[in-house]
């Protein structure tokens, strides 16, 4: 077979193929190619991490939450895992479907030190078959809370990095939708969601600010930035969170007064609950 110059040396094409980034008979069309460029740029981010982590601890684990399809994971597995000894990636989902065929193609590929568990959040912060600490969580393009999800998995796992790319993000817009006419009276800034499509776009961005809020009051350092190359500018927004031990000391008031000035207090429960 002819390689393929964007492929990177020990790269499974059979893996490229499952994912669709290969077309059947092994090549790489526009599409495609765009694709691949937006998964190396991904695990560009990632992959130093990774080396930090298992630096410390070989036996690293990295879990995937609301992993879908397991595409990230897999990726991860394949440029970084595959080439060591040690370390694990789990695939969390809630779709049993998925998790089978995550199941299959990892049996397939050969990728023993992949795993992936049918449960909830919940269910996973309590499963005794998932390790007491985890050293990296990741949830690419988890929608609405699942991002939440996953950065309240990272708490009590005492996750060392969050790496979180949300998506389709309705809670928060729904409730400055359903308190409206009580914020017109309340403050100026309402006018900052009068309008619908207003509503979605800065809800959307008001949550990541309360995420990072809470990431910070929890002994987190977060740096945000765009996912270049991805198709839809409002799912670009790359946080990744590395603790240190050393909260923002202003963090949680902000946090309470964002709250408080946009009629949000509803959600305190999901942004300041303790962990």
């Amino acid at each position: 077979m002819t390689l393929i110059p964007e492929i990177k040396p020990n790269q499974s094409i059979e893996l490229l193929k499952a994912l669709h980034i290969l077309t059947r008979d092994g090549k790489l069309n526009q599409d495609s190619r765009r694709k691949l460029k937006q998964v190396y740029h991904l695990y560009h981010f990632i992959e130093p991490l990774l080396e930090e982590v298992m630096a410390e601890n070989p036996e690293a684990v990295l879990v995937d939450h609301g992993a879908g399809k397991s595409y990230l994971g897999f990726i991860l597995y394949d440029l970084f895992m595959k080439q060591r000894q040690s370390g694990r990636i789990i695939g969390i989902e809630t779709r049993a479907e998925l998790v089978q065929k995550s199941r299959e193609l990892a049996q397939q590929l050969g990728f023993a030190r992949m795993q992936f568990m049918h449960l909830s959040v919940e269910e996973s912060i309590s499963s005794q078959d998932l390790p007491q600490r985890v050293d990296i969580v990741t949830a690419l393009h988890a929608c609405n809370t699942a991002t939440d999800d996953a950065i309240r998995f990272g708490l009590q796992k005492q996750a060392k990095f969050m790496v979180l790319v949300p998506c389709c993000q309705a809670e928060v817009a729904e409730v400055l939708r359903r308190h409206k006419n009580e914020s017109f009276g309340k403050t100026p800034l309402s006018e900052i969601w009068r309008h619908p499509i207003h509503t979605r776009e800065f809800g959307s961005q008001i949550t990541n600010v309360l995420r990072c809020l809470q990431l910070e009051a929890h002994g987190y350092q977060v740096t945000v930035t765009e996912l270049v190359g991805w198709e839809h500018s409002m799912k670009n927004e790359l946080m990744i969170a590395r603790y240190n031990n050393n909260p923002r000391k202003n963090a949680r008031q902000r946090l309470e007064q964002i709250l408080h000035e946009l009629n949000l207090e509803e959600l305190r429960a999901r942004f300041l609950e303790p962990v």
